[in-house]
């Protein structure tokens, strides 16, 4: 216990001094996440060996990358995934997804370096949409024509790769594969239907959490938490990974209130990002072998350069192919581009997975992991890079011919 709770403390400062950090650097060009995970790295078992990943630490942050793909399914609008830039978005990850089969599976690389496997496809095709949605807000692209590209092929870059990892990861035979992902989402309908019932039914029941979500009951804020230790449990219960029942989780909620409820938005947000979120990627952080990135330099730089092929690359051909009904100029198509391509979260979901099953070695999720953490960090800033030059083209007036 003593151990946990100074792991804890130490956890927590970092989460407290990384943001005052990243504010003090000029442009803040490094999200607060990279920091939070270069510190746990420091301060993990492999470097300074401050930060202990108990059993505690490691629930601890489970549930803040529950609590992040909880926010990156209440993000989703679903009107948007069946919309055309829905589709559009849906093809591309579908491209994506077939030029990393490709690749993995046919350069000799990737097989020399223990990649060989539908875990690393998977990594491959994701984009980090809830690490995204800080970064989106505090840059103001909320809302905008590049925002809402940025979500809408970001949003089939976290939810293909979920989906992937349920069916390519699973151990069963496909039909029984098959057979647990409808009952799971039979399940997730019931969980979404039962508000609408208890609405058109009315009672004391439904009054009652009505008029307390605000009080010391915060009845609305624990049915949310309910929601969503009940769905990471039943994923568990069905061995599917608990990012499924996180993110879907997120998007019943959606499905619930469309119209979003401020107060709880709030809440969600000061328990994920005030608290469980730092933990996790604090936690992830420290989990990385330093050494054994730097053993494999390689795999890394490959990794990262094979993470711009395999996603920037299709969803800036994407967004030029789809001018049409969504004209973007060129530097806006390059910072889509470049956000779709920022990765992590999936990636330690993922590797954790291959890990455990034996399919992928510690070294090579380290490694992974890492390159995950470098895109958090190169990927934001090619697009702060390339929004700047596009505000600066759009400030300045054309010139007349003499």
């Amino acid at each position: 216990m003593t151990h946990d709770l100074i792991s804890l403390t130490i956890i927590m400062a970092v989460a407290v001094i990384c943001p005052v950090i990243a504010e003090r650097i000029p442009g803040k060009p490094i999200p607060q996440t990279v920091l939070l995970l270069a510190f746990g790295a420091i301060l993990g078992p492999h470097v300074l060996n401050r930060i202990w990943l108990t059993d505690a630490t490691d629930l601890l942050s489970e549930l803040g990358l529950a609590f992040l793909f909880l926010l990156a399914g209440y993000e989703i609008e679903p009107k948007q995934l069946g919309g055309h830039q829905g589709r559009v978005g849906l093809l591309t990850w579908a491209v994506t997804l077939a030029i990393a089969w490709l690749l993995v599976f046919l350069v000799p690389f990737f097989a020399h370096h223990d990649m060989n496997g539908a875990a690393a496809v998977i990594t491959l095709t994701t984009t980090a949409l809830g690490t995204l949605m800080p970064i989106l807000k505090e840059r103001s692209l909320e809302d905008t024509p590049v925002g809402d590209a940025i979500i809408s092929y970001g949003t089939w870059g976290e939810l293909g790769p979920v989906l992937a990892m349920a069916v390519l990861l699973s151990t069963r035979s496909g039909w029984q594969t098959m057979l647990v992902l409808g009952l799971f989402t039979a399940i997730c309908i019931a969980a979404a239907l039962a508000p609408h019932i208890a609405r058109r039914a009315g009672g004391w029941l439904y009054r009652f959490f009505t008029a307390n979500a605000n009080t010391s009951s915060q009845t609305l804020m624990r049915l949310t938490v309910l929601l969503l230790i009940a769905l990471i449990t039943i994923s568990r219960l069905f061995d599917l990974d608990a990012v499924l029942g996180a993110f879907a989780a997120g998007f019943i909620l959606r499905i619930v209130m469309p119209k979003g409820v401020e107060t709880l938005e709030t809440k969600l947000e000061g328990v994920a990002y005030g608290f469980l979120i730092p933990v996790f990627f604090v936690v992830s952080g420290a989990s990385i072998d330093v050494h054994a990135v730097a053993g494999n330099p390689l795999l890394l730089v490959v990794f990262i350069i094979m993470l711009i092929l395999v996603r920037a690359v299709p969803v800036f051909v994407a967004t030029t192919l789809d001018a049409k009904k969504n004209p973007l100029d060129l530097m806006d198509r390059l910072t889509v581009a470049a956000y779709c391509t920022t990765a992590l979260p999936v990636i330690v979901a993922v590797t954790s997975v291959a890990v455990g099953a034996g399919t992928m070695q510690e070294d090579t999720a380290s490694t992974l992991v890492a390159a995950g953490a470098v895109s958090v960090f190169l990927m934001p800033l090619i697009a702060g890079v390339t929004g700047r030059i596009r505000k600066r083209q759009a400030a300045t007036p054309p010139t007349s011919a003499s």
